[in-house]
């Protein structure tokens, strides 16, 4: 390359680097941010979309007339500790467990969930009623435009068939007071009959109207505590009995038990406790009520509101664990490392080399230099002494005439010529004893003079 085609280079950048320092930094940052966040996505198991109001279900995490987002305000605004739970380790609690199951969920799996927090802690079990749906897309432009992210359409009740295949002493009837679905048109020729008035309830020393008829209730087929009744006594809302239920079955022999297992309450009617009965501050109270009797029968402040029975549960996995403690801290420390092994790549080990020059430069003057630098990395200055002072003994033997490089003759030939100087033996004695980089540089200087004034 001739001289005006790197001045060209110079001038136009054409040799200089695609990306600056800073530049680099900012590219290496913010992939590390994103893949940071995309391993804690994976690892929490959150669902990507819209995951309030998923085909109209009836959840913690639903902001629908039918979900229970406010039910879940409503009991942090009360001190508890809540906790939505997507992952099955969620059920194993110690604390309040919610269960919110859909109408169409297994009894056994319910069952199994239920029989597992037989002493281990309370669990309030909230049974379906609406049918939901989300806004549909043939209705007008400007209806569509009214409805908020989450809302849902309802349109009839369906009790739920699996209470009566839960085992004993959980079974009971999930039933309704209306004699047809609310979206059923009248019969053929037959005027509409009026619409049913929404019905009465009492219980927690507070009483009031559901928003909406009709009115679930539960027929227990096993002992039970009543809660929440309509006007009529049916039972809105009951605790299972274990004491009674275990000595029902006891014979005239057999000693009557205590059955010390943890709290079970069913609420038939979940109007009083959804984002749809919560508008009323009476039926907000008895939710409340409920809540704080089952946490303070088992002494906490924990209230879990599980969501795996609604189709959002995540298994858990090595990243799920490496965002929880105790290995929370494991995976900050080794982040910061990442970090800083980062930033000191973007330091310099020493000044940038010459553009242009060979990788490993030729010539005596560059085989010294690189000598001398090993030697100051090996810290080896007095292994220098004695192959120094011998080379100065041949210098000045070959200055004076001399055929050997003998001490003793060179002190001889320097006493006639330089007869104040000092003898070469004492010069190379005082460097082969010196240890400090100090006192061998000045020896050596002292030998170096010797030569000199012999030029």
């Amino acid at each position: 390359m001739t001289a005006a085609a790197a001045a060209a280079n110079r001038a136009t950048g054409a040799n200089g680097p695609a990306f600056t320092k800073f530049g680099a930094f900012v590219l290496v940052t913010a992939g590390f941010a994103l893949f940071i966040a995309l391993l804690y996505l994976i690892g929490s198991g959150e669902e990507i979309g819209d995951s309030e109001g998923r085909g109209g279900q009836a959840h913690a995490a639903s902001n629908g007339l039918n979900g229970y987002s406010g039910l879940v305000r409503l009991v942090e605004a009360e001190g508890f500790d809540t906790e939505r739970s997507r992952s099955p380790g969620g059920l194993e609690t110690r604390g309040l467990l919610v269960l919110t199951p859909g109408p169409y969920t297994e009894a056994e799996e319910i069952a199994e969930i239920i029989k597992d927090r037989t002493y281990r802690g309370p669990t309030l079990v909230i049974l379906p009623k609406w049918q939901a749906i989300a806004p549909m897309e043939f209705m007008p432009a400007e209806v569509r435009e009214k409805f908020k992210r989450g809302w849902v359409i309802l349109l009839g009740t369906q009790p739920a068939g699996w209470a009566e295949e839960l085992p004993a002493p959980y079974r009971f009837r999930h039933k309704s007071t209306g004699a047809r679905a609310p979206d059923a048109g009248p019969p053929q020729n037959t005027p509409a009959p009026p619409p049913a008035k929404p019905g009465t309830w009492r219980g927690f020393g507070v009483s009031g109207n559901l928003p909406a008829a009709p009115t679930l209730y539960a027929e227990p087929l096993s002992p039970h505590d009543t809660l929440i009744t309509d006007s009529a006594g049916r039972k809105l809302a009951f605790a299972v009995n274990f004491a009674r239920a275990t000595n029902a079955g006891a014979g005239p022999d057999q000693p009557i038990v205590a059955y010390s297992a943890q709290p079970v309450v069913f609420l038939a009617e979940p109007d009083i406790a959804n984002n749809y009965g919560l508008a009323d501050k009476t039926r907000a109270a008895a939710a409340v009520a409920l809540v704080t009797q089952l946490a303070d029968e088992a002494e906490t402040d924990s209230v879990t509101f599980d969501l795996t029975l609604n189709g959002f549960g995540a298994s858990e996995n090595l990243l799920t664990l490496a965002f929880r403690p105790p290995f929370l801290a494991a995976t900050l420390c080794l982040i910061a490392a990442l970090l800083i092994v980062g930033w000191r790549a973007f330091q310099r080990f020493g000044p940038a080399a010459a553009s242009g020059g060979p990788d490993i430069a030729f010539g005596k003057r560059q085989l010294i230099t690189n000598g001398a630098g090993l030697i100051l990395r090996a810290r080896r200055f007095r292994l220098l002494a004695k192959p120094y002072a011998l080379l100065s003994a041949r210098r000045l033997a070959e200055r004076m005439g001399l055929a050997r490089p003998d001490p003793e003759a060179i002190d001889a030939a320097l006493a006639r010529r330089l007869p104040d100087e000092e003898p070469y033996t004492r010069r190379a004695a005082r460097l082969e004893e010196a240890s400090k980089p100090a006192d061998i540089l000045a020896a050596a200087k002292a030998l170096d003079d010797l030569n000199r004034k012999l030029s």
